[in-house]
């Protein structure tokens, strides 16, 4: 365990010196489960002379889950830190808007249990996860066709061997992929020698009915990758998470998840509306590593700076200011998705299980959809229901009124006219950069190290998933003690 570290008292946070004058201060309302927050304006006091830079520990920027994950590794040594988020709440990508009542998370998302490090980082109980159907229903040839767990819905395996997504025997290779995973461990599997998920596929031997019909929609969805060009180290990673744990939401929302994280760092660490414009070296010293915030203040660590960020992000505020470090470039084409939201009245549901619904088939522009209520009622007000629909892709020349038309008009052949004429469209989500891109040839166990004092973090630098992000933060902060611990010693 590396030593506790800890700023002399002029360097004390939070104090005026740093936050700037207490007029500045905004005080939002405090989310349920979540800790005291600040946020500040952009605009600086009046100022004559250039900004002096103000120091502090470590300095977070981004407050998605590799962010909060960071900060929690940092304060359980007691670390004194500040997370600096540019938006106007945490959770980066992972946030839920309440609509008239209704809960909307920004794009698909879905939480599995079995994610090891949220095992170890996140209180389940509290999150209070309600669970999805293990399976999917798959919409083809004019119907919808059961894709069951057989260990999990053995007589609805049973009863599915015969439908037209796949064979017998390629319903017996998913129970021969699943067992070949959990053989493997974790390390073993993100090392892995590596194709693309297609080609994985096709070597276990699956038919391509069932590629067609199931594995393009379900882990297309997942990965927003229809041709299935992701690597297969995270197919076999996810495919292992998804055997020893329940797809799940939490009932308020995804956003519970990074704000139960937030909730247990200390009150006044994490500063909002605080968009970071450059990180780079102070002059006199290498290691020292300097932030500049758009509202003209700059930070200086006394221990490092981790970025925290999204990969395109984390690119741009590296580039020009790194002199003499390569800094990498931002692999295309990047994951994009579209996600629409739809309020019906219950009994205009045409499906009742929680299940995730699948397009089977080559035709239409819908990727996958669930009836969020059957999953956790909490998403909508008494007596409504809530549509989820997603798309693969950002449709940017496709107006947001025609993708909505096309995208009823479709749904209006899966459950007849008369049901889906009678729900109100609630809010489209355009996802640029939903994921980075994985496909092969892929390091997911990168060196968070950049050079001293600064660390990334994010599910770029390790698998493009929850768990991913949320190891990467561990990783960083762990990488910025090791070095602080050798410099001490």
């Amino acid at each position: 365990m590396p030593p506790c570290l800890c700023l002399p008292a002029t360097h004390s946070l939070p104090s005026s010196n740093l936050l700037i004058s207490t007029r500045h201060r905004i005080r939002l309302p405090k989310p349920p489960n979540a800790c005291s927050q600040i946020s500040l304006n952009s605009s600086l006091s009046n100022q004559t002379s250039p900004p002096q830079p103000k120091t502090t520990g470590v300095i977070v920027i981004g407050g998605g889950l590799a962010g909060l994950a960071a900060a929690t590794r940092l304060q359980a040594d007691n670390i004194p830190f500040l997370l600096l988020e540019a938006s106007d709440a945490v959770g980066g990508r992972v946030r839920s808007d309440v609509v008239d009542g209704y809960i909307l998370d920004r794009g698909f998302q879905i939480f599995i249990t079995g994610y090891p490090e949220a095992r170890k980082i996140l209180d389940y109980d509290a999150l209070d996860l309600r669970k999805f159907y293990s399976g999917a229903q798959v919409y083809y040839g004019g119907r919808f066709n059961t894709v069951a767990d057989p260990l999990r819905h053995f007589s609805d395996s049973l009863q599915s061997l015969t439908n037209p997504i796949g064979t017998v025997v390629d319903k017996l290779l998913i129970g021969f992929t699943r067992l070949k995973v959990l053989t493997q461990g974790d390390d073993e599997i993100l090392n892995a020698e590596e194709v693309t998920t297609i080609d994985l596929l096709r070597k276990i031997g699956f038919s391509d009915a069932m590629l067609e019909r199931f594995f393009r929609p379900f882990f297309g969805g997942i990965f927003f990758d229809r041709e299935l060009e992701t690597t297969s180290r995270l197919f076999n990673f996810i495919f292992k998470c998804l055997a020893l744990g329940d797809n799940t939401l939490p009932a308020k929302g995804i956003a519970a998840i990074p704000e139960q994280l937030a909730a247990k760092l200390p009150s006044n660490s994490i500063l909002l509306n605080l968009p970071v414009v450059s990180v780079d070296s102070e002059s006199n010293s290498s290691s020292r590593i300097r932030v500049k915030l758009l509202n003209g203040e700059i930070l200086a660590s006394e221990f490092g700076v981790i970025l925290a960020v999204e990969e395109p992000e984390a690119v741009k505020l590296l580039a020009g200011n790194m002199a003499g470090e390569k800094t990498a470039e931002v692999r295309q084409p990047v994951r994009s998705t579209v996600c629409l939201y739809f309020s019906a009245d219950q009994d205009k549901v045409p499906v009742r299980d929680p299940v995730l619904l699948l397009n089977g088939t080559d035709k239409g522009i819908i990727n996958n959809m669930f009836f969020a209520t059957n999953v956790a009622p909490s998403y909508a007000p008494a007596g409504k229901a809530l549509v989820s629909v997603s798309l693969v892709g950002r449709y940017d020349d496709v107006a947001d009124e025609d993708l909505v038309d096309r995208v009823v008009k479709e749904l209006s052949g899966w459950f007849g006219q008369s049901v889906v004429g009678s729900w109100s469209y609630l809010r489209m989500y355009r996802i640029g950069f939903a994921q980075p891109n994985q496909c092969p040839p892929t390091n997911l166990t990168k060196n968070p190290k950049i050079k001293p004092g600064l660390y990334i973090c994010g599910d770029y630098v390790t698998s493009a998933t929850f768990d991913g992000a949320l190891v990467s933060g561990k990783k960083a902060a762990e990488a910025l003690l090791q070095d602080r611990a050798s410099v001490t010693v």
